[in-house]
Protein backbone atom coordinates (compact mmCIF):
# COMPACT_ATOMS: atom_id res chain seq x y z
CA UNK A 1 0.00 0.00 0.00
CA UNK A 2 1.29 3.35 -0.88
CA UNK A 3 1.49 5.72 2.19
CA UNK A 4 0.00 9.49 1.76
CA UNK A 5 3.71 10.72 1.38
CA UNK A 6 4.24 8.69 -1.69
CA UNK A 7 1.07 9.35 -2.92
CA UNK A 8 1.73 13.63 -2.25
CA UNK A 9 4.79 13.12 -3.82
CA UNK A 10 3.62 11.41 -7.04
CA UNK A 11 0.90 13.61 -7.54
CA UNK A 12 2.83 16.79 -7.40
CA UNK A 13 5.67 15.09 -9.82
CA UNK A 14 2.62 14.37 -11.88
CA UNK A 15 0.70 17.88 -11.80
CA UNK A 16 4.16 19.46 -12.41
CA UNK A 17 5.19 17.43 -15.27
CA UNK A 18 1.87 17.76 -16.82
CA UNK A 19 2.23 21.50 -17.04
CA UNK A 20 4.59 21.93 -19.52
CA UNK A 21 2.17 20.03 -21.72
CA UNK A 22 -0.50 22.41 -23.10
CA UNK A 23 3.05 24.87 -23.63
CA UNK A 24 4.41 22.11 -25.94
CA UNK A 25 1.18 21.54 -27.91
CA UNK A 26 0.88 25.44 -27.99
CA UNK A 27 4.23 25.99 -29.63
CA UNK A 28 3.73 23.10 -31.84
CA UNK A 29 0.16 24.25 -33.17
CA UNK A 30 1.32 27.92 -33.54
CA UNK A 31 5.03 27.78 -33.77
CA UNK A 32 4.87 31.03 -32.29
CA UNK A 33 7.53 31.02 -29.09
CA UNK A 34 7.83 34.62 -29.13
CA UNK A 35 6.69 34.73 -25.03
CA UNK A 36 9.23 31.97 -24.17
CA UNK A 37 12.43 33.13 -22.12
CA UNK A 38 15.27 31.49 -23.69
CA UNK A 39 17.40 32.23 -19.84
CA UNK A 40 14.24 30.95 -17.54
CA UNK A 41 13.92 27.47 -19.59
CA UNK A 42 17.32 26.76 -19.83
CA UNK A 43 18.02 27.59 -16.28
CA UNK A 44 15.03 25.64 -15.58
CA UNK A 45 16.30 22.50 -17.59
CA UNK A 46 19.29 22.66 -16.05
CA UNK A 47 17.59 21.99 -12.47
CA UNK A 48 15.67 19.46 -14.01
CA UNK A 49 18.47 17.73 -15.05
CA UNK A 50 20.13 18.11 -11.27
CA UNK A 51 16.93 16.53 -10.43
CA UNK A 52 16.92 13.32 -12.30
CA UNK A 53 20.49 13.20 -11.39
CA UNK A 54 19.19 13.03 -7.97
CA UNK A 55 16.64 10.91 -8.14
CA UNK A 56 19.36 8.25 -10.02
CA UNK A 57 22.17 8.71 -7.05
CA UNK A 58 18.71 8.10 -4.11
CA UNK A 59 17.63 5.27 -6.50
CA UNK A 60 14.52 6.88 -6.49
CA UNK A 61 12.75 5.97 -9.56
CA UNK A 62 9.65 8.39 -9.61
CA UNK A 63 12.15 11.49 -8.51
CA UNK A 64 13.86 10.07 -12.11
CA UNK A 65 10.85 9.32 -14.06
CA UNK A 66 9.26 12.61 -13.68
CA UNK A 67 11.76 14.13 -14.11
CA UNK A 68 13.52 12.89 -16.98
CA UNK A 69 9.82 13.26 -18.69
CA UNK A 70 9.81 16.89 -17.51
CA UNK A 71 13.10 17.19 -19.14
CA UNK A 72 11.88 15.82 -22.34
CA UNK A 73 9.24 18.57 -22.41
CA UNK A 74 11.53 21.22 -21.35
CA UNK A 75 14.10 20.22 -24.28
CA UNK A 76 10.95 20.03 -26.83
CA UNK A 77 10.09 24.10 -25.84
CA UNK A 78 13.79 24.71 -25.49
CA UNK A 79 14.61 23.04 -28.75
CA UNK A 80 11.51 24.72 -30.65
CA UNK A 81 12.27 28.48 -29.50
CA UNK A 82 15.47 28.45 -30.97
CA UNK A 83 14.61 26.82 -34.32
CA UNK A 84 12.77 29.19 -34.36
CA UNK A 85 14.39 32.13 -33.91
CA UNK A 86 17.36 30.95 -35.58
CA UNK A 87 15.04 30.50 -38.38
CA UNK A 88 13.15 33.66 -38.36
CA UNK A 89 16.46 36.14 -38.24
CA UNK A 90 17.32 37.52 -41.21
CA UNK A 91 21.35 38.05 -42.69
CA UNK A 92 21.84 41.61 -41.85
CA UNK A 93 22.73 43.70 -44.61
CA UNK A 94 25.61 46.23 -44.82
CA UNK A 95 25.78 49.00 -46.73
CA UNK A 96 29.33 49.53 -48.36
CA UNK A 97 31.22 52.23 -47.05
Amino acid sequence: MIDMTSLTGMAAAFCTTLSFVPQVIQILRSGNTDGISLSMYSIFTLGVSLWMIYGVIREDLPIFIANGVTLLLTLTVLGLTVTKRIKGRTPSTKTPE
